[in-house]
Order: structure tokens, then C-alpha cells, then sequence
């Protein structure tokens, strides 16, 4: 059976007059694009244009929401309350609606923090489930692929998607790697598209430790800001291809 893949990339993540990432060219290799909203970077005219820009490009729209954390891009751990959490991610969901045609968006990626934190905190997970099931329950989740995340927006009625990381280490097992830990960002393009190749085409990874771990997945992250980010998404997008790999986005993938 030929493997199935979606190509995600975070993207819209400049503020202002500061230029975040390389956008423009990386859009045209992926399949969707997770979109700032505001809270960790991102801003009004960042969101129309990444939209836009998607738009032109045939590339399905996430919202990529965040903990309030403009300094701190979003990566800082926080304490919020669930309620907190469900009404930032909702705010910020439904500012980029808005800026659709439809008003309508494929999936939602939280960034950062709050993404890793509710992987291991439940009442987190669920507060995010909440908030998408409330907007449009046709959305998907996408999250860490093995975590319990999953499992619990699955036995909400969410729709979900698994996700591995081209360009980030894994631990044993199988969260990310802490962005403080030395290695936790791979920068070697041909490390990134044999592990990411390994991972789609076997279900299999190495974890930083050097333990071999399963994987499943259903969409591969690439992260724009990540230096290359250009060369890596060509190179992926061309060594998937040619290991019969067909990339499409999420909605096609899980009907």
C-alpha cells in the first residue's frame, strides 16, 4: 500500500515589521499550514497575507494558537486554567476564520507550550478539545503522535491527526526533545529527510538516547524558522516522492 502523508509547516509567525521565517518559498512544498494567531506571534496583516498566501498556493488552513506569550514566542510553560486555555484558544481560532472565504479551517495545531503541555496534562488536552468541538466539530486536532492527547479528543468525537517532527529530536518516549537540551533542533538536511523517511515509510524513529521507538502518523512538521528550512522542504518533499510517498493534506488523508 502506498504510504500517505501530509506536510505541515508552521507558519505567519512575523509580527509587525519583523520577518519571521521563509514563507513564500517554503509554502511551495507542503500541504498545510498551521497559521499564527496573534498570542505568540503573528499579528492582523500577518494573518490575512499568510492566508492569502496559502490560498494562492493550494495549501489547507490551520490555526496554530498559543499560550499569551509574545516575549517568550509561546515556549514558555504557563499557568492557566482550563477555562483560560478553552477561551484563548477559541479567540484565536476564530480570528482566522474570519479571515477565510468560508470561514472555515482544516485543522488546529496549538504552538509551543501549550502544545507540549497537553500532551502530559489532561485537563488541558481536554480544555483545547472543548474549544474545537464548540466551533466546528469537523476540525481536526493535530497533536503528538503515541501521546494521550489523542486518545482523549478521540473519545471526545474529535477528528485527529498524528504528528511527527522532521526536525526535532525525540525522547524515548517519543515526546519532543526540550528546545533547551543540546541536539533538540536537527539542522543537517540529510538527517532530517532520512529520519523523516524512516518514520513515514516504517513507523520507526531513534530517540536521542539511541533507543529505537514506533512511530504512526498521519502529518510530518517541518518548522519554517528552522535555519534551511527552504533546502529541507524541497528535499523532503522530493525523497517522500520518489520513495512512493503520496502527500496530501490532512482532510484528504482522514476523509
Amino acid at each position: 500500500m502506498t504510504a500517505k502523508i501530509d506536510f505541515n509547516c508552521d507558519m505567519g509567525e512575523s509580527f509587525g515589521m519583523y520577518k519571521m521565517g521563509f514563507d513564500e518559498e517554503v509554502i511551495k512544498h507542503i500541504t498545510s499550514a498551521n497559521i499564527a494567531c496573534g498570542f505568540h506571534a503573528g499579528d492582523p496583516m500577518w494573518m490575512r497575507h499568510t492566508v492569502d498566501l496559502a490560498l494562492r498556493h493550494g495549501v489547507a488552513i490551520g490555526a496554530h494558537p498559543s499560550f499569551p506569550d509574545l516575549n517568550g514566542f509561546g515556549r514558555r510553560n504557563m499557568v492557566v486554567s482550563a477555562d483560560e486555555a478553552k477561551n484563548d484558544v477559541t479567540y484565536q481560532v476564530g480570528a482566522l476564520q474570519a479571515f477565510t472565504a468560508d470561514k472555515k479551517l482544516q485543522h488546529v495545531k496549538p504552538h509551543g507550550a501549550m502544545y507540549n503541555m497537553a500532551v502530559n496534562d489532561e485537563s488541558l488536552a481536554q480544555a483545547i478539545c472543548e474549544s474545537i468541538l464548540e466551533i466546528d466539530p469537523d476540525m481536526i486536532l493535530v497533536a503528538l503522535a503515541g501521546s494521550r492527547w489523542l486518545d482523549i479528543a478521540e473519545d471526545m468525537g474529535l477528528k485527529v491527526a498524528r504528528e511527527i517532527f522532521a526536525d526535532r529530536a525525540l525522547n524515548a518516549d517519543g515526546t519532543l526533545v526540550s528546545r533547551s537540551q543540546p541536539g533538540s533542533v536537527i539542522h543537517d538536511t540529510a538527517e532530517v529527510v532520512e529520519r523523516s523517511l524512516r518514520m513515514v515509510t516504517e513507523g520507526k524513529a531513534t530517540a536521542i538516547t539511541g533507543e529505537q521507538i514506533d512511530v504512526q502518523a498521519d502529518s510530518l512538521c517541518l518548522h519554517g524558522d528552522t535555519p534551511g528550512a527552504v533546502e529541507m522542504a524541497a528535499s523532503l518533499k522530493r525523497e517522500l516522492e520518489a520513495a512512493d510517498v503520496e502527500i496530501l493534506p490532512l482532510a484528504r488523508i482522514l476523509g
